[in-house]
């Protein structure tokens, strides 16, 4: 257990099975918590790495609190947790106590990657930023998620998926113009910063098996939601100006006590086809509607055609029918509860069962890609309790004896769960 660096590791050398898991062999230490870095250590122990989490003893993650509980008899078993950190082993280190320093680093030392989401300055507070880390062990891979970055004015500004939203200028862009302000229910920003995360991360691996060459790598919430909008940002940096009003061209029709969805496209071949369907072959060379800079200055007159002929059908099934045969995109609008029972996802495996000690299988989402014709699903349970895997990773990972872990239980450096 000391500071000194060690030669940088040989190249990665994948098991005989390597071809089933994309990351066997790789070993992940995972600061993180909640949900932008869990999402991303969950898709990269679902590839087959060994994903260290770390968590504050007698704490540990707050989703571990949140929502659904798995055992009726905790408080720390929640749903919410175990969906983001299937696969992961656990392990509670207090990181303020200055004891926890040697272990941390012989951990470093172990890892492939270290990632982090806390607030830019904490991880310098326990002397384990990436300049520490990566001068002690240059092969690292060091990847820090947080809301606006780990530089500029904002840098330290505390960030939440709803807040990133209202900044990045999509909570006034889905306000249509019309609405209030409101709380979006998708966590973009977190579920966005974790995906870049995961695919910087996975880049800097093969650049490093390469070379031999860490990475530090910066992911800012904000920047990813403002890279996901399609259209405004384009206009605005050269020098064009927006409408502030509902999206042209996506429309969203009740029929009955539901709704459909439908696509206008701009591809020149579907406006032929909402011709035939709107059965108005006069359309087809009205200058409103002709090209697609037309149909979208005059949005509003498509828009009322559209929905007289929408609202011709007598349920949304119907109306979905009439749309996919004419090729034309079209969707029902579906509640959460038919989402999870609906037969495509489970043709797509997309929403896999890990083990819980208490509750048997719990469903959980998988990683959504296939590799390989397959499904990508969770590698084992979510550790169950907060430092489960404590001692078995000391042990087999450090090579730690049994005096030095009691020696760590009694300075209140570890807890074993």
């Amino acid at each position: 257990m000391t500071e000194t660096s060690r030669p940088p590791a040989a190249a990665h050398q994948p098991s005989a099975d390597a071809q089933d898991k994309l990351l066997d062999g790789f070993v992940i230490l995972d600061f993180t918590r909640v949900l932008a870095g869990p999402y991303c250590t969950r898709m990269l122990a679902d590839l087959g790495a060994t994903v260290i989490k770390v968590e504050r003893p007698g704490e540990g993650d707050e989703v571990r609190y949140i929502g659904l509980q798995l055992d009726d008899q905790r408080v720390d078993a929640g749903a919410y947790f175990a969906r983001m950190n299937a696969g992961k082993q656990s392990i509670a280190i207090d990181l303020a106590n200055p004891a926890s320093r040697p272990l941390v680093l012989d951990l470093v030392r172990k890892a492939d990657v270290v990632i982090e989401n806390f607030s830019p300055g904490v991880m310098a507070k326990y002397r384990l930023d990436a300049d520490t880390l990566c001068a002690m062990k240059p092969e690292l891979i060091y990847c820090s998620i947080s809301g606006f970055g780990q530089t500029g004015p904002l840098s330290a500004m505390q960030a939440y998926a709803h807040l990133i939203n209202a900044i990045s200028g999509m909570m006034d862009l889905d306000r249509g113009g019309v609405l209030e302000p409101r709380a979006s229910n998708l966590q973009a920003a977190d579920v966005l910063a974790g995906a870049h995360a995961f695919g910087a991360i996975c880049a800097a691996l093969l650049r490093r098996s390469r070379s031999g060459k860490g990475a530090r790598l910066d992911v800012s919430m904000l920047e990813c939601l403002v890279a996901a909008d399609d259209v405004t940002y384009p206009v605005l940096l050269n020098g064009g100006s927006i409408e502030r009003r509902p999206r042209v061209g996506m429309v969203v029709h009740p029929i009955g006590d539901r709704h459909v969805a439908m696509q206008v496209g701009s591809a020149a071949q579907v406006w032929p086809r909402i011709v035939a369907w709107l059965e108005r072959p006069d359309l087809i060379d009205d200058p409103r509607f002709c090209t697609t800079a037309a149909r979208r200055g005059n949005w509003d007159a498509l828009s009322v055609l559209l929905a007289e002929r929408l609202a011709r059908f007598p349920t949304v099934d119907a109306a979905v029918d009439a749309l996919r045969a004419a090729r034309i995109p079209a969707a029902p609008v579906l509640m959460a509860e038919e989402v999870v029972a609906h037969p495509h996802l489970a043709v797509r495996q997309a929403f896999p069962t890990i083990p819980h000690p208490k509750r048997g299988p719990v469903k959980v989402t998988a990683t959504p890609f296939q590799i390989d014709g397959a499904a990508t699903h969770p590698a084992g349970a979510a550790p169950y309790r907060i430092g489960e895997h404590t001692h078995e990773v000391l042990t087999r990972l450090l090579g730690y004896q049994d005096a030095q872990i009691r020696q760590l239980e009694a300075d209140k450096v570890i807890a074993a769960g």
